[in-house]
């Protein structure tokens, strides 16, 4: 398999110039939404929320809620112009495909339902968020774990440069799984018993950042 041949079908000159440009638009959305998110990190007054302990949805909690949400949609599009390319181009496999939509409806399930105020207490909202974010950290690595082979049949550098950010995403998670069976053995709450800010960041981070990859290397397919 070459880097055409995983274009398709399809191919032609208008299919590779669309070829070209959808994942462009697709990380074009995807970074444009990272930087909203990172702009909450440093402007009041979500500036004032600790990123190593608090996750990342405490910034919908208040009056930045709209900066949130805006941030998550940018990044549930942008995921799915690059899944939509995948899959036109039938170049990945349908699981990764399905693990690719698990991804972006869990992002637009976060925002419709707002993290749990623990001032106030426990909500249903607010445990569909939870799941879904649960969901959303898990199937987004596991996707690129699946489809960097068909991404980058020919560049091993690419191709692991894709799988080691989503192994990472994975170690991190995992990190969260040990506070829980810690928790059993009679520890902390393994939520204290990990830096679950930090945590969350790293593995959200290592797995878009694992996404951005691809969705460069499905732009240098459409044209070589």
């Amino acid at each position: 398999m070459t880097a055409v041949d995983t274009i398709g079908p399809d191919a032609g000159p208008a299919a590779d110039r669309r070829g070209g440009l959808v994942p462009v638009l697709g990380l074009v959305g995807l970074l444009a939404g990272v930087a909203l998110m990172l702009a909450l990190h440093v402007l009041p007054p979500t500036s004032a929320i600790n990123p190593v302990r608090r996750t990342i949805s405490e910034y919908a909690l208040g009056s930045s809620k709209w900066l949130f949400d805006l941030s998550v949609v940018l990044v549930a599009a942008g995921s799915a112009l690059g899944f939509a390319e995948l899959a036109r181009r039938r170049a990945a496999r349908p699981a990764a495909l399905a693990l690719g939509v698990v991804w972006t409806v869990s992002l637009l399930v976060v925002v419709v339902f707002t993290k749990t105020d623990w001032s106030v207490g426990p909500s249903l909202g607010g445990t569909i968020h939870r799941y879904a974010s649960v969901a959303a950290f898990l199937s987004l690595p596991l996707a690129v774990l699946l489809l960097a082979g068909a991404v980058f049949p020919l560049s091993a550098g690419w191709r692991w440069t894709a799988r080691g950010l989503g192994i990472a995403s994975l170690v991190w998670f995992g990190t969260i799984l040990i506070g829980v069976l810690n928790m059993v053995a009679g520890g902390p709450p393994w939520w204290y018993f990990v830096p679950l800010g930090l945590v969350e960041r790293m593995v959200a981070g290592s797995a878009v950042a694992a996404l951005a990859v691809v969705l460069v290397g499905l732009a240098r397919q459409a044209r070589t």
